[in-house]
């Protein structure tokens, strides 16, 4: 069911003032573990190998969006080299394919939107990466953020595919273009993640109904099933997990030829049952201290996100 209050939760998670509300809320640091592995890389790795011996396999992704300073950029892509050298380390980075370690990065917290040469301060920033990656055994995939910085993203993916082939994208569902953006990335070898998404976006470039965006995830899951790439279904709604395995057996596709893939702390029991049944299954598992934004988008995804926040604090609050 869709969240009613979508529109306002996400105009809080770009608001300073509701930041500073939230994040100094009695309890909510406690509340944000549910989607969150933790605030350092010590306690994303824990998460991260129990994950592993359950049978599913990991994206990590270091929090943190909209840099505006280069040496923030820089930080990021040493915490992003460090984690890599330490997955590199783990058995699984080399257990072959589809590989089971995968870290998630988003191109503005690479310098995108720096003001000069952002774009192709990030383009070098994601080949740093990729190199590591590519030399510890482990996958990257690029996140989609709002409809503003498309282009430049799949700009850079496809530049970065031309020694990286393995990269993966994220195409968002809700966007008008995205059935034609999957036509186009759908090829050999290419690795693409679809999700609903998650940002608040204008009806001139997105569906805003829950129905017309349920109509073109299954468009656009259709075109990825029956393309040359490997399919990432990101979605936790029963209706597409079903989509996407009758849409697999429709395109002859075994269990290796695609994955679904959750967010951590979100159909935990789904999870484990997709993995027990054979399915590639990955789990999205955020860490690191700038939390805010992706908690709330968290928030506006399920009125039972919210609803469980809101109890939480109640019930802190009646005890204190």
């Amino acid at each position: 069911m869709a969240n009613p209050l979508r529109p306002a939760i996400l105009a809080a998670a770009r608001s300073p003032r509701m930041k500073s509300a939230i994040t100094h809320a009695p309890g909510t640091r406690s509340l944000v573990t549910r989607f969150v592995a933790g605030e350092d890389r010590g306690a994303a790795l824990t998460v991260a190998r129990a994950l592993l011996a359950s049978g599913r396999s990991i994206s990590l992704d270091h929090l943190g969006e909209d840099t505006a300073d280069l040496g923030q950029a820089r930080a990021t892509v040493a915490e992003y080299r460090a984690l890599l050298r330490e997955l590199g380390d783990l058995p699984q980075a080399r257990a072959g394919e589809p590989r089971p370690l995968e870290v998630s990065v988003k191109l503005s917290a690479l310098g995108q939107a720096l003001p000069a040469d952002g774009e192709a301060i990030a383009l070098e920033h994601a080949r740093v990466l990729c190199a590591a990656a590519e030399a510890a055994g482990v996958w990257v995939t690029v996140d989609a953020e709002d409809h503003t910085t498309t282009d430049s993203t799949l700009s850079i993916v496809t530049t970065l595919r031309a020694d990286f082939p393995w990269l993966g994208a994220v195409l968002q569902a809700y966007l008008r273009r995205t059935e034609a953006d999957c036509r186009d990335l759908a090829g050999p070898g290419s690795r693409i993640r679809l999700c609903k998404g998650a940002y608040r976006e204008p009806g001139s470039v997105a569906y805003q109904s829950a129905g017309d965006v349920d109509a073109s995830y299954r468009r656009c899951l259709a075109i990825l099933m029956a393309g040359q790439g490997y399919p990432m279904v990101a979605s936790h709604d029963p209706a597409m997990v079903a989509a996407a395995g009758d849409e697999a057996v429709r395109a002859g596709r075994g269990p290796d030829a695609f994955e679904h893939q959750m967010l951590y702390g979100i159909r935990e029991g789904e999870q484990q049952r997709l993995a027990d049944a054979g399915a590639g299954m990955r789990v999205y598992v955020p860490y690191g201290s700038q939390w805010y934004a992706y908690f709330m988008r968290r928030l506006a995804e399920r009125p039972a996100n919210l609803a469980f926040f809101v109890r939480q604090l109640v019930s802190r609050d009646s005890i204190h």
